[in-house]
């Protein structure tokens, strides 16, 4: 069994990919060779930070790289996250950058 994933970046483009039972979202974009950015894979650094649009999935392990209002406000960890649906997600290095402010701006 999988799920559609959807990913949408900002400056319009999409894509959609196949995500199997019991894998992550990152671990199937890397095998779609997707260009969504990732750091640590087990939760902690935020680096690949996305926003649930629509559709179900839960975090495998801790999503330690997020507060507990961003998860509230439907921000996701994508290296520890699996769908239970079909999904659409906002991705890209500026949903990371939203929760965490330059400060050289």
């Amino acid at each position: 069994m999988s799920h559609e994933v959807t990913l949408e970046w900002r400056d319009g483009q999409d894509a959609t990919v196949d995500v199997a039972e019991g894998e992550t979202v990152i671990d199937a974009t890397e095998r779609a060779g997707l260009g969504v950015p990732y750091g640590c894979l087990y939760g902690a650094c935020g680096t690949c930070t996305g926003r649930l649009l629509d559709g179900d999935l839960v975090h495998v392990e801790r999503p330690r790289g997020l507060k507990p209002k961003h998860r509230r406000d439907g921000y996701v960890l994508l290296c520890v996250a699996e769908p239970r649906s079909d999904c659409r997600i906002e991705v890209g290095a500026e949903i990371q950058a939203d929760l965490v402010p330059n400060p050289w701006k």
